[in-house]
């Protein structure tokens, strides 16, 4: 049986291209470096897809930038109302001041008979839970 074989031309690329190789500076043959296309419709193609690949940058330029100054502005607000929560938790601390003073005026006063009520109170709870877990 015999094989049959392609003809030797659909296996060279230079042949297939059009180009006859020679060889480059490094002394290596290459199909297509003398290969020129259409020459200006070339031109016209590579320019257009330069073109979209620089708008597509630019759109993601403009994103990044568009990210970044709202991080900044986010920065800002949250900046000012860092501010305003400080002012806010200092008066409170004012108001939380003055009522703790006037709360120690008022035990000052009063001495201890504010704890024998508090004793009082806690004997006769623990007596009625005594009195109601019996009765159950």
């Amino acid at each position: 049986m015999a094989q049959r074989r392609a003809p030797p031309s659909l296996h060279n690329r230079a042949s297939l291209l059009g180009v006859t190789p020679s060889p480059g500076q490094s002394g290596r043959s290459s199909p297509l470096q003398n290969f020129e296309p259409n020459g200006h419709r070339f031109a016209d193609d590579l320019e257009g897809q330069n073109d979209e690949a620089l708008e597509g940058l630019s759109a993601k330029v403009k994103l990044l930038k568009d990210i970044t100054i709202g991080i900044g502005n986010e920065v800002r607000e949250s900046t000012k109302q860092l501010s305003e929560m400080n002012d806010a938790f200092a008066e409170t601390g004012g108001i939380l001041s003055g009522t703790f003073r006037r709360m120690n005026n008022m035990a000052a006063r009063q001495g201890c008979r504010w704890l024998w009520y508090i004793v009082f109170l806690v004997i006769v709870f623990w007596f009625f839970i005594v009195v109601w877990w019996f009765r159950r």
